[in-house]
């Protein structure tokens, strides 16, 4: 069954093999008070990226926290992952929805109100939208900032976690345009303390919604 809306809030955590070990980094981030996690892996084969996805999803399983698989809907329904991220150059979200049923919360990237009310009308569970600032954890990111948060904000009524460049110092003013959720990844796993760097994160979002 697919997770309430009411559920997807606060902070949300990718975890990458490329940029740190992923369950200490997860076990981390969790004592931190991050919310949803996301493990997204390009680097391993389907095998030991479902190893590591059954893993991860154990330990967020232990604390109440959503795990999200980036990309794959296959190994999110064998690890038994509460979700599935989706981009748009994935398979489209009504694929996904025919394949997954109920059984996954399904996230859609966006970076227009066009694409955003798409993926509402596809059935996605909610919307990532950004990149809000410039960010060095993917070089493929389109820009769409503050302005346009509150314009997929004012058009949709999903849940929406914004995503790129956020930090500390400018999550609250992510939080007041409209989103939901932030989801960093450079920001904690560069971190010298990453399980410090989750709470004060999560200590913003909190305070701004």
């Amino acid at each position: 069954m697919r997770v309430p809306a009411g559920r997807l809030h606060g902070l949300y955590v990718i975890v990458d093999p490329e940029t740190a070990d992923p369950l200490p980094l997860a076990a981390a981030v969790i004592r931190g008070g991050a919310r949803v996690l996301q493990l997204r892996d390009k680097r391993n084969p389907a095998g030991a990226s479902l190893r590591l996805a059954e893993a991860i999803g154990e330990v967020a399983r232990r604390s109440g926290v959503l795990f999200i698989v980036n990309d794959r809907v296959d190994i999110a329904l064998a690890a038994g992952a509460d979700g599935v991220h989706l981009g748009q150059h994935d398979l489209p979200v009504a694929a996904a929805r025919a394949i997954a049923g109920d059984r996954l919360i399904i996230g859609c990237s966006t970076n227009t109100v066009e694409e955003a009310r798409r993926a509402v009308a596809d059935g996605a569970d909610y919307l990532g939208v950004g990149a809000m600032f410039p960010t060095r954890s993917k070089s493929d990111t389109r820009p769409a900032g503050i302005a346009r948060l509150r314009e997929i904000r004012a058009a949709v009524d999903l849940p929406i976690v914004a995503i790129g460049g956020i930090t500390a110092a400018n999550a609250a003013e992510v939080v007041a345009a409209g989103a939901d959720m932030i989801a960093v990844i450079s920001a904690i796993a560069s971190a010298s303390d990453p399980e410090m760097a989750a709470r004060t994160l999560a200590a913003v979002v909190e305070a701004t919604r």
